[in-house]
């Protein structure tokens, strides 16, 4: 168990180096790979595409979908909890006929009836799935103080050799993401969460795939994968991504006049 950290510390020392500083390296690549400064001003993002969801590895349901997301950086770094980011995802051939709203830490169904807001539990794992993100991460949190990179070595995932770097904030959760190492960009995800009703740790992955260009040498994922302790659970396939398309903030706030449902028990 001890030869391969042996071998790391080697092979950092032929290099001069770290195993925080290669983890510094391997960061700034992954974000030169996707745009480096456009990326991170990127102030919008809309995508549309085919939505899936599984339970047990069976398909559960199939919708067309459109996430438009909003970013909100301001000046200087952000705080380890700060959310920097709303949401609104449509699904259905008529966007108007149901959407879920994420949005200053609130979180709504929204319907013809009205916005019945989301449970606690809901909110609390969309702010832990974006928190974890490492394209989140990449985009608004690499100001965050107390936030550290720390390489792991090599290894290969889905059969593609990756540099593999643990990332920690100052609240101590860690993301470890693997990086192809031909492009520089993610291939891979995997953080740990605490169930709140079975106290169970869940193992959570993302897996990324199908890079292209969506505007100014900005790169994303035309296929998003996530599992939960082994089983898939959602997968989007993107058949457009657009960014900077100047969303309005009317699209990211319920409207005055919209009935407030109560929340489910």
């Amino acid at each position: 168990m001890r030869l391969p950290l042996v071998v790391l510390v080697s092979a950092l020392a032929a290099f001069g180096q770290t195993r925080q500083e290669r983890g510094k390296q391997v960061i700034h690549d992954a974000l030169e790979a996707l745009g480096g400064p456009h990326f991170r001003a990127m102030q919008d993002r809309v995508e549309t595409g085919r939505a899936y969801s599984f339970f047990r590895e069976a398909l559960s349901g199939l919708s067309v979908a459109k996430i438009s997301v909003q970013y909100l950086r301001g000046a200087g770094p952000s705080a380890p909890d700060q959310l920097l980011v709303r949401e609104r995802q449509s699904f259905g051939k008529e966007e108007r006929s149901g959407a879920v709203l994420f949005s200053d830490g609130k979180g709504y169904q929204i319907t013809y009836r009205g916005a019945r807001p989301v449970p606690q539990e809901t909110i609390d794992r969309y702010r832990d799935t974006t928190l974890h993100s490492v394209l989140y991460i990449l985009k608004e949190r690499l100001d965050e103080p107390g936030l550290v990179f720390d390489y792991q070595g090599s290894e290969i995932v889905d059969n593609l050799p990756a540099d593999k770097v643990d990332i920690t904030d100052a609240e101590n959760r860690t993301v470890t993401v693997f990086f192809y190492k031909q492009t520089k960009l993610p291939l891979r995800q995997i953080y740990y969460r605490r169930d709140p009703k079975t106290g169970e740790r869940d193992e959570e992955v993302t897996i990324f795939a199908k890079f292209r260009d969506v505007g100014g040498g900005v790169m994303w994922p035309f296929d998003v994968q996530r599992l939960r302790n082994g089983e898939r659970i959602y997968q989007m396939y993107a058949d457009s991504v657009q960014i900077n398309q100047n969303l309005s903030d009317e699209l990211f706030v319920l409207p005055s006049d919209m009935k407030i449902l109560k929340p489910v028990k």
